[in-house]
């Protein structure tokens, strides 16, 4: 909006300032900042009261997890009224990929926020069927993909390789969905403890505010071998506004948690990386900043199989993060050593920008 404004009156001054992407990403950060924090207590409390007992805890989980029955959940929506109103407030308003990316973070948190509902209401940790909730997650996800490559190349890179790997035509959109589900999927799966998740989105969002910045630079792209796109490069806003409002929610959620972000946020979060992913042309490289989601993931999928096969567990509980808990790691350290070996892959993913 302010953009917006700037331009109606010709960048007047101190309004030039509004043309720097660097300038409006960080006053994203502050926004969101400012006004998670700004609306966090009352937010809270309003959850409390309306959902009285909170979020419904599993039996079969951690004991020690017992303890934090009647914590309310649907924070998510916390996230999303800070995060939406900076992006409206410094986005560029003719931006398609900002508003795709917006389109899919706003639309996953509200499949989330319908499961959350659900488990309130039905008391009970299971919410909205699974298989809705994926056909609803790929729907948001192919319209937002489409939108996001309309009338660009369809190819797709891979880090340590210069240049595209294999041009996937219509079934790119395919991909780039299943991308976005996938890695929504596996924050939730995350979501398990408190800040676990939280913090690593902020890491991994960080990474691909850098990512998104030397991609949308025609200079930068160039020298380093990875993809140019033009326009991309707002999308800096959307990463730094994720970014203010993680943190304001962190907040509240540190331990112990005086809300839960539940799938509200949980999804949202994680469908708005894999839109950026998708917008940058860094799907793989995702993988690689966010391996510790994948890592979530893939533990609930081995420990399903092995299971369904054999009857026998490989971890004592998943997702993994579980595991550590049952082996006697308290609450805090599982969430920092975590947070520690997301910062890692965050690194590790932005080397391969250069090793190319």
């Amino acid at each position: 909006m302010f953009l917006w404004i700037a331009e109606q009156l010709g960048f007047p001054g101190v309004l030039n300032l509004f043309r720097y992407i660097t300038f409006r990403a960080g006053a994203a950060t502050a926004t969101a900042l400012l006004l998670g924090l700004i609306i966090g207590p009352k937010f809270i409390g309003w959850l409390r009261v309306r959902q009285g007992k909170g979020q419904p805890i599993r039996d079969d989980g951690p004991q020690s997890h017992l303890a934090k029955r009647g914590t309310p959940t649907m924070g998510g929506l916390m996230i999303l009224t800070s995060l939406t109103v900076a992006m409206l407030l410094w986005m560029d308003f003719e931006n398609r990929f900002l508003w795709a990316c917006l389109f899919i973070t706003v639309g996953f948190g509200a499949i989330g926020f319908l499961d959350d509902y659900d488990k309130v209401k039905k008391r009970h940790h299971k919410g909205v069927s699974g298989k809705m909730r994926l056909a609803a997650e790929f729907v948001v996800a192919g319209i937002g993909c489409w939108i996001i490559t309309w009338g660009h190349e369809t190819s797709l890179y891979i880090p340590f390789y210069n240049g595209p790997v294999i041009d996937l035509g219509p079934f790119y959109i395919v991909f780039a969905a299943f991308v976005v589900v996938a890695f929504g999927n596996a924050v939730n799966l995350t979501d398990g403890l408190d800040g676990l998740a939280t913090m690593p989105v902020i890491i991994a969002a960080l990474a691909f505010l850098a990512i998104a910045y030397l991609v949308g630079n025609a200079v930068f792209a160039r020298y380093l071998g990875i993809p140019h796109v033009l326009g991309v490069g707002d999308l800096t806003v959307l990463c730094s506004a994720i970014v203010g409002a993680g943190l304001a929610f962190l907040w509240f959620n540190a331990p112990p948690a005086a809300v839960f972000m539940g799938d509200t946020g949980s999804l949202a979060l994680g469908g708005a990386l894999g839109a950026i992913a998708v917008a940058t042309r860094h799907e793989i490289v995702l993988g690689i900043i966010g391996g510790l989601f994948v890592v979530e993931a893939l533990s609930v999928i081995i420990q399903v199989v092995v299971y369904k096969r054999t009857g026998k567990r490989v971890f004592r509980m998943a997702p993994i993060h579980h595991h550590f808990e049952q082996l006697g790691w308290s609450e805090p350290t599982v969430v920092i050593r975590f947070w520690i070996i997301a910062f890692v892959l965050a690194l590790a993913g932005l080397a391969t920008l250069k090793l190319r």
